[in-house]
């Protein structure tokens, strides 16, 4: 299966060349890996290929043609926990994308569970590092059902998560998530607890129920397992909410403890110093509980216990 793929330049970013548009847009190479991929050919604007000083103007179309090249290694072991002839309810690790993109595509789930079903239409995405448990859809029927299914609040979802320092009992966090305009890193959001703060233009309202299951010392301060269940589902919105109310996630190397570390990861530049204060490989967000009404209105209900290894530090057992 061939990977092609286009992006569209904005107006904001018209007026860049050609090279300097995919080492801002797309991190993942850098410089030097784009150059070579512009050297070989697979890198095109309005499906020609140009030089890598070529200005861009805004609609400009740039493809990519990633086909054959070396992917990141995942660990691609999945578990089904359900199967009807409608869906699949899959249990992943903490190293695999649900969908491709970057330099994944082969190494992700949407990728494994084509090949092993011929479609699949992943309803309840998870992040990379995150584990535990996807909704799956074997066909568009079943995947508009999940929609409707999610639009109508009838799919339930509950999270475990290690998180630094002692949590309290019960926190409802409601209030707005948007991009965090303090950080390096373009992708990452900010949580803004309750109101709308002012001159805030852009945003979602968010709101996410937090219960604490135990606090443990870590030998290197408080550590607290807490059950996160989404009322909202927006992109990094536990991450980021954690973060906001002062708890970041054990091993989160964009919303944990310093963001410094998901530029050194990008790099491939992570010291065993970093790795010790990280305590985990990845982040300690798992996907534990999921039920909705299947197809014949009859509940679908699984649970996941959550795996993860303590290589670079020590956290003490959750059981």
């Amino acid at each position: 299966m061939d990977r092609k793929t286009a992006s569209k330049v904005s107006r904001d970013r018209a007026g860049s060349t050609l090279i300097d548009f995919l080492v801002s847009r797309f991190t993942y190479l850098g410089r030097e890996g784009w150059e070579r991929q512009i050297d070989e050919g697979r890198i095109s604007v309005n499906d020609e290929s140009v030089e890598a000083s070529r200005t861009l103007v805004e609609g400009d179309s740039v493809g990519f043609d990633s086909s054959g090249i070396e992917e990141p290694e995942v660990d691609s072991s999945i578990g089904i926990v359900f199967e009807d002839e409608d869906f699949l309810i899959v249990e992943k690790n903490g190293s695999l994308p649900c969908h491709p993109g970057g330099r994944f595509f082969k190494n992700s789930l949407w990728f494994i569970l084509t090949e092993r079903y011929g479609a699949a239409h992943i309803a309840t995405r998870l992040d990379r590092e995150t584990s535990g448990l996807v909704l799956v859809c074997k066909s568009p029927e079943s995947a508009r059902l999940a929609q409707l299914r999610q639009a109508s609040g009838l799919l339930d979802k509950t999270y475990l998560a290690l998180v630094h320092g002692s949590f309290p009992c019960h926190v409802s966090a409601r209030g707005y998530l948007a991009t965090d305009e303090g950080s390096a890193i373009r992708k990452k959001r900010r949580y803004f607890d309750r109101a709308r703060p002012s001159g805030l233009d852009e945003g979602e309202s968010c709101e996410t129920g937090f219960e604490l299951v135990r606090t443990m010392d870590s030998g290197a301060g408080s550590i607290s397992l807490v059950r996160a269940k989404p009322v909202t589902g927006r992109t990094h919105q536990i991450r980021a909410t954690l973060l906001g109310l002062g708890f970041p996630l054990v091993g989160d190397k964009l919303y944990g403890l310093d963001e410094g570390y998901f530029l050194k990861f990008a790099k491939g530049k992570l010291e065993a110093e970093d790795w010790s204060r990280l305590m985990l490989p990845n982040q300690a967000l798992h996907c534990a509980e999921l039920r909705f009404p299947g197809a014949d209105g009859l509940a679908i209900a699984a649970r996941s216990e959550p795996c993860w290894g303590y290589p670079y530090g020590y956290v003490p057992c959750l059981t």
